[in-house]
């Protein structure tokens, strides 16, 4: 939906992902910091209404046809609202725990096996520096790739479509993993929802 951009019910318990995600972390992760995105958003865009009737991700896409005092704010915060609003889609409970179907056909064609695109995107994680993302995209050739992205920079921006990402920015682990990044990647596995990840594919390679 166009502004005024507003926060996604998660549809699940913030204890729900216990105990490889605390209900403390998901708290604060979706009430306060997604929240903050989409409050910052909606504020970058009220003088500007010639652009509230664009999607986020029509506004990412194009950030160049923004007025400039406004872009910075809106790949910050636009970014934050659509990857958060795409993650907590990614991680609902239930759902199969193994991909299958057509995406688990791309993976095995790009990677050769699935434990092998685990581990990319596992090592793009860890190699993020600072705060951003790690990603599994469908290019514009309709191709997967993995690759890591700073801050909340999207990978619409880039013409890449997202199928699954893993958030590596301190507030979605600390409370529970302080600096031991590594041990919420291997943990984060178990709570992905490989249905919404193949709905994901399903969507960027439709024709």
């Amino acid at each position: 939906m166009p502004y005024p951009f507003k926060l996604p019910e998660l549809g699940y318990p913030y204890s729900a992902l216990e105990p490889y995600i605390d209900a403390q972390t998901m708290e604060i992760h979706h009430g306060k910091h997604h929240a903050a995105y989409v409050n910052n958003l909606n504020a970058a865009l009220e003088k500007h209404a010639a652009f509230q009737k664009k999607e986020v991700i029509d506004l990412l896409s194009s950030l160049s046809d923004l007025p400039q005092e406004i872009q910075t704010a809106v790949r910050n915060n636009g970014g934050g609202h659509l990857n958060h609003s795409l993650f907590w889609q990614w991680i609902k409970p239930g759902g199969s725990k193994e991909p299958k179907g057509r995406v688990l056909d791309a993976l095995k064609s790009t990677f050769t096996t699935v434990d092998t695109f685990k581990e990319q995107l596992t090592q793009a994680g860890m190699t993020r520096f600072g705060s951003g993302w790690a990603w599994l995209v469908v290019d514009r050739a309709g191709k997967l790739k993995v690759y890591s992205t700073a801050n909340q920079d999207a990978p619409v921006m880039e013409g890449n479509t997202p199928a699954l990402g893993v958030d590596v920015w301190e507030h979605a682990y600390y409370l529970k993993y302080q600096n031991r990044r590594a041990d919420y990647l291997k943990a984060w596995w178990n709570v992905v929802n490989w249905d919404s990840v193949a709905q994901s594919y399903d969507q960027a390679t439709k024709k």
